[in-house]
Formats: C-alpha cells, sequence, structure tokens
C-alpha cells in the first residue's frame, strides 16, 4: 500500500476494531483507563493500538496492530482486525507499556508505594554521574524524582514562539526531557545527576523547571515533554554526534539511535509510525493515558532499546537527524523479545513550547 491507501485503512480498522472490542467486551476507553479503582487492570486490558508499518514493497505501508493480553477475547478481536487489514499486517503482541521512568520519589498511593521501572545506577550504562559541561544522555531530574535523561538543548524560536512565554528571554538555553522527569511548577529546581544518581540540592541544581506539557487523567495525549530553564549556558552540544539541529518526521524502517542514561548508546529501527491508541501507564497519580500519532521503535541489537531511566532521550535518525522524544516502553513484541520503545514526534515536542534545537 501507498501512505494515503494505508492512512485510509488504518481509519476503517480503527472503527472497526472498537466496534469489535465492544461486541467482545473488551473495550477501553481513556476515562475507564484513568479510573482510580484498577489502573493496572487498564494497562492489561486487551485493547488494540493501531499504526503503520514498513512493508517489504520499497516505500511501501503495512497496517501495525499491538495489542497487550493473550486472552481468547483478545486473540478473537486480532484475528478479525488482521483478516480485516487484508494484504499480511504486523501483528505483536506487547505486553503492558508504561513510561520509561521515575515517578517522585517516596509517592504512594493508597499506603503503597507507586510501582516504577528500575533505575538502578549499579546496572546502568549510560552516564548516572555528575557531568560538566552538561550534554546529552546524562542523568536529570526534578529535585523531587528519582533520575531520567537529558535529551538535548532548546532555545525559543521566533517562528514558534507566539503564544508561548517561556521564563528566560530570547537568549536563554533549556534542556529538553520528558514531564515525568522534570515533573513540577516553573521555578522547581533540576539537578544532574536526578537524586537516584547521588545528586543533591542545591550542590548539583542546574536550574529550574521552565515549563511542562500537561497530562491529565481521562484525556488523551501526544506528548510527555518539559523544558528546564539553565543556569550557565556553556554545554557540549557535539555530543555524541555533532549538533542535531534538524528535524524530520519518522518514516517506517528508519535506523536510529539514542544516548540514555541507562542503556547508553543504542541502536535501533523504526518499527510503525502513527500509532493510536498507545495505553501507557503513568501510575496512581494519572493511571492510563492513551497516546496518538507516536512512533514505535525496536532494537536492531542484541537487549533492549530503551530500559526504565532513559525517559527523555532524544531519538535521532543514523544522519544525525532528530525524529522523537523517548518516553515509554513495553513489556514484550521487539525483534528479541526484549520489547518495543514509544517516541513522542520531535516536531510536535518542539511545537509545544515554541522552541527549536540548539
Amino acid at each position: 500500500m501507498d501512505l494515503t491507501q494505508a492512512r485510509e485503512t488504518k481509519a476503517h480498522l480503527a472503527t472497526y476494531a472498537r466496534d469489535l472490542a465492544e461486541r467482545y467486551g473488551v473495550a477501553v476507553t481513556p476515562q475507564a483507563a484513568a479510573a482510580p479503582c484498577a489502573p493496572a487492570e487498564a494497562v492489561r486490558a486487551p485493547t488494540l493500538a493501531i499504526g503503520l508499518a514498513p512493508s517489504d514493497e520499497p516505500g511501501g505501508y503495512q497496517i501495525a496492530v499491538r495489542y497487550r493480553l493473550g486472552v481468547p477475547a483478545a486473540r478473537a478481536v486480532v484475528r478479525r482486525v488482521a483478516a480485516e487489514a487484508g494484504s499480511s499486517p504486523d501483528v505483536r503482541r506487547t505486553g503492558r507499556i508504561r513510561r520509561l521512568g521515575p515517578g517522585r520519589r517516596g509517592s504512594t498511593a493508597g499506603g503503597m508505594l507507586e510501582p516504577q521501572p528500575p533505575v538502578a545506577t549499579a546496572q546502568a550504562a549510560g552516564e548516572t554521574g555528575r557531568v560538566r559541561p552538561l550534554r546529552p544522555g546524562v542523568s536529570i531530574a526534578h529535585v523531587d524524582v528519582t533520575a531520567g535523561t537529558l535529551g538535548g538543548f532548546v532555545v525559543v524560536d521566533p517562528a514558534r514562539s507566539e503564544g508561548h512565554d517561556l521564563p528566560g528571554g530570547p537568549d536563554a538555553l533549556y534542556a529538553l526531557s520528558n514531564r515525568h522527569v522534570l515533573d513540577g511548577v516553573p521555578g522547581d529546581g533540576v539537578l544532574q545527576p536526578g537524586p537516584a544518581d547521588g545528586g543533591t540540592d542545591p550542590a548539583d541544581r542546574v536550574g529550574t523547571v521552565a515549563a511542562v506539557v500537561p497530562l491529565t487523567a481521562g484525556e488523551r495525549a501526544t506528548v510527555d515533554a518539559a523544558v528546564a530553564l539553565l543556569d550557565d549556558p556553556q554545554v557540549d552540544l557535539e555530543y555524541p554526534v555533532g549538533r542535531v539541529t534538524t528535524t524530520a518526521e519518522a518514516a517506517p524502517g528508519d535506523t536510529v539511535e539514542k544516548i540514555g542514561r541507562t542503556t547508553g548508546h543504542t541502536h535501533g529501527r523504526v518499527s510503525a509510525i502513527e500509532m493510536d491508541d498507545v495505553l501507557v501507564g503513568y501510575g496512581p497519580e494519572l493511571g492510563v493515558l492513551a497516546f496518538d500519532g507516536q512512533i514505535e521503535v525496536e532494537s536492531t541489537a542484541p537487549g533492549p532499546f530503551s530500559r526504565g531511566g532513559d525517559s527523555g532521550s532524544l531519538v535521532y535518525r543514523s544522519d544525525g537527524v532528530a525524529v522523537g522524544l523517548l518516553f515509554a516502553g513495553s513489556e514484550t513484541g521487539g525483534a528479541d523479545g526484549s520489547g518495543l520503545t514509544y517516541v513522542n514526534p520531535i516536531d510536535a515536542v518542539l511545537a509545544t513550547f515554541g522552541v527549536s534545537l540548539r
């Protein structure tokens, strides 16, 4: 299929899948998924995410179908959607999908600690120590969050800045990461390394929260992002592949890389684009959020493309062009069973704040 045909087929299948899910009694709306009574059960619900994957035909597309639980009702829905898709869709079971970064230290819900992906310093292949000047890929976090990844640096873009009012002025430099890594209110402290990696306030403070994308339980989302105003604009803009200032839309089959706090420098392939209804677990505070228009990446080397603590990493093509901001991962579904990574389109992230890559 060409791109137009693939998008038309995807739209048809999305409606068809919702009808089937309601018939089989397995549909989960964002509102139901975010209900505080059973967010974990909502994550495990056998709902479908549908997007566009590369086909064997050069430049062609096929439908990507992702489902969460292998119960009979879910398998029945998947089989019927796959048959309706026509030519050999790319069907994979992902298991649960959750943000790949921590929540606030000691956050609780119902008297129990909020479960989070591991960010143990001893297991990290990336940079968990104190790094000056700052550079992409290092540990960073809000003063009350454990640790995530500094994705890159941004500045106010006059062409995009109308309607945005970041603190610091037109010449300020900002660090880009995920909302759940820099989660707070403007003016809150940001540490490098993050608290889980030994960062303390004020000794390791590098800036303050400038803006965060609001995420609301029960509402659909496109990006999970935040920026921090840096105290010192002297940073390393050349690491790791030279200055990354150009962006592009990801295409199925693109080879990509990232530098993350936990898994370091990894390589992958864009396995799908325009993924809708990607349900991501955000813990008791937000429950499960439905993300649309997402990029999916699978590892092309042994081991996963990302793990907990890599949230906020900038994902770029092998030619140094940025395509997205890493924020979530699945339990399985990758080529070697190590899971899939989910990425916000970078242009949507930058437009949210009225900034461009520096």
